[in-house]
């Protein structure tokens, strides 16, 4: 038995907080990590007690191997539980866990070395019998060696880090032509993400499932699985959403990856949580693509179709104890689906966002579960993951699980940075995900970058805007009045006198006059209309309004003079009134000057001082948020500065 008592989170955002509220239950003293840009984060202020390791850059923080063993030391940790991310599959970090004393709560570092390497792991798999895409994984990484193998592949074909994931270091050749350029980009990107160059190459199955099987295994013989997952939805290779159990899975298939799984587990001697993903064909074929040593981002649908706390169970193998489960206990009940709330803006390539939380109010709808790592006020850097959070749904069938999740993303509120959360309503709402279709394919053909850009703001939005806008200000004039009675609130000596708003959300812009009437609503005009509004209910952040007869409700934040966010069905819309602004004269696009669209690490300046572009040339590389960016010049020109 390996008995601890206080355990260390060495990771941030949800996951740490997904830790600690396990421990904690447990009865297990938890202590975070941070770095100087999460001083004030959730997870550290959740924490029985926390250390700064080191500046906002991973590299010099979650990834320091060094500073996290002090700081786990310095707290008197027992053990080191890495969540996923950052160190979480690192065999030197597990290997450093043990040489510490310290319990790491995951598998020997031999498993996360050989599964950690995808051209070792595949090997391994080939020996094993289990299922694999035809491709290359020899050590022979020469662009000869790696050029003679794609040419007996054959087109389309993958090219993977060997080390790592998340879709870095990934690319897809459709033209063998094209490969040269391929593998010098993901080489680069794997180097910069995973420290390693290693390339496999792979046959593109196109348009497969992406199906992974959860398996658990303690150091008493048990090695068992918790079912399939199905991850298909996803964009640039990393996922979006997912679901258990997979909506095509039959029992003989579910048989037959379950035993693949296991099996590939067994072959390895491995403990703890895993999840061994596989590529499933049309026909009913599957192919191991890798195993994940670690928690998943996407264990909680598994969770809530077992009734198993898989932090608990990871928890329990890492003291040593069994797991206490058999195959045959193993019970599906319902269904549950995922998304990944992302800080990114889907018109744009899904580019990463930064800036800062000005509001986070979940949905108290049924069914719900919300595992995120913000909250209002918290500022979102460019240092980590655009990840920040999950909102999960479950119900005794898919589609009820479906309209809970549509239901409870359209009904939280998440203002003050660009998010997917309109974006995973479409997708959900989708006909083809609706029935269970959707293959890695999905979004790539379903959503084109019009289809991924939310909606402008309609008249009826700015009619809301304005009337909130206009009750936010009135009420707050009267709250600083001295003895004004609210029975004068809306009244002129004069008559009815109408409030004019210019409200500007984005590329739209609504002249719009507010005027109070005898009943108590507001009349809104518009050069085209005129909608009757009453105010049926009023919070801080929500308002149940009913326009010309229609109720409407939304969500919204008063926080400037002029300015309100509206939410309505999962879509923001940041109005100003201009009336409330000085005149400010616009740039024009197509400046010549090319900026970054968010702050990140210069990779590379691929132009010199002088040289000649032509729009749409690519001037430099980024890094920024874990995934690697080019900047592109908007104008034809000629380099001016460097």
């Amino acid at each position: 038995m390996s008995r601890f008592h206080s355990v260390l989170i060495a990771n941030r955002g949800e996951i740490a907080l997904r830790v600690i509220r396990t421990a904690r239950s447990m009865g297990y003293r938890t202590l975070a990590v941070y770095s100087e840009a999460d001083a004030d984060a959730p997870h550290v202020r959740a924490a029985d007690d926390a250390a700064c390791i080191g500046p906002a850059p991973a590299a010099q923080s979650y990834l320091d191997t060094d500073a996290i063993l002090r700081a786990a030391h310095d707290l008197g940790a027992d053990a080191i539980h890495p969540g996923y991310g950052f160190l979480s599959e690192s065999a030197e970090f597990a290997a450093a866990c043990q040489q510490a004393s310290l319990v790491f709560i995951g598998p020997s570092p031999d498993a996360i070395a050989l599964m950690g390497n995808k051209a070792q792991a595949k090997r391994r798999m080939i020996a094993a019998g289990v299922p694999c895409v035809p491709g290359y994984e020899g050590e022979d990484q020469s662009e000869a060696a790696l050029a003679t193998a794609a040419d007996q592949i054959g087109a389309p074909l993958m090219v993977k880090a060997a080390a790592g994931g998340g879709g870095r270091g990934m690319r897809l050749v459709e033209d063998l032509g094209d490969l040269p350029n391929a593998l010098r980009a993901a080489a680069s990107e794997a180097r910069n993400a995973f420290g390693s160059g290693e390339l496999i190459l792979e046959k593109a199955i196109l348009r497969p499932r992406h199906v992974e099987v959860q398996v658990f295994a303690d150091d008493h013989g048990t090695t068992i699985h918790l079912g399939e997952r199905d991850c298909s939805v996803q964009r640039r290779h990393q996922k979006v959403v997912e679901e258990a159990p997979c909506p095509i899975m039959t029992p003989d298939l579910r048989a037959a990856m379950g035993t693949a799984a296991t099996d590939a587990a067994r072959a390895i001697g491995y403990r703890g949580a895993g999840t061994v993903e596989f590529l499933l064909a049309d026909n009913g074929d599957f192919y191991f693509l890798e195993m994940n040593t670690r928690l998943q981002v996407e264990h909680p649908v598994t969770e809530m179709v077992t009734g198993l706390d898989l932090v608990a169970l990871q928890l329990q193998v890492a003291e040593g104890r069994p797991l206490g489960l058999t195959q045959d206990e193993i019970r599906l009940d319902g269904h549950a689906i995922e998304v990944r709330i992302y800080a990114e803006d889907p018109s744009r390539n899904f580019l990463p966002r930064t800036g800062t939380v000005t509001l986070w109010e979940p949905s108290a709808g049924e069914g719900l579960r919300f595992d995120m790592g913000v909250e209002t006020g918290q500022d979102v850097s460019p240092f980590y993951d655009p990840m920040i959070g999950k909102v999960i749904a479950n119900g005794p069938n898919r589609e009820a699980a479906r309209r809970r999740l549509v239901a409870g993303l359209k009904d939280s509120l998440l203002f003050g940075l660009v998010t997917n959360q309109r974006f995973l309503i479409d997708v959900l709402e989708n006909d083809t995900f609706a029935e269970g279709l959707a293959t890695t394919a999905f979004i790539d053909e379903a959503f084109t970058k019009a289809q991924r850009a939310a909606p402008d703001a309609s008249e009826q939005d700015a009619a809301c805007a304005a009337v909130l806008l206009y009750c936010c200000e009135r009420d707050d004039h009267h709250a600083a009045s001295v003895a004004v009675p609210a029975e004068l609130l809306d009244w002129a000596s004069g008559g009815a006198m109408p409030t004019r708003f210019v409200m500007a959300a984005g590329k739209t812009t609504h002249d719009l006059a507010v005027t109070p009437a005898r009943d108590g609503s507001l009349v809104v005009e518009t050069a085209n209309a005129q909608h009757k509004v009453d105010v049926v209910s009023l919070t801080d952040t929500r308002a149940k309004l009913r326009v010309t007869g229609k109720i409407v409700t939304v969500g919204y934040l008063w926080q400037d003079p002029g300015a309100l966010t509206l939410a309505n069905g999962g879509v923001v819309h940041e109005f100003q009134n201009l009336i409330a602004l000085p005149a400010v004269a616009s740039d024009a696009a197509g400046s010549g000057i090319i900026a970054a669209p968010m702050p990140g690490l210069v990779l590379e300046v691929a132009v010199t001082l002088g040289a000649k572009v032509s729009r749409g040339d690519v001037v430099a590389v980024i890094e920024a948020m874990k995934m690697q960016h080019e900047i592109r010049a908007d104008v034809d020109g000629t380099v001016l500065l460097e």
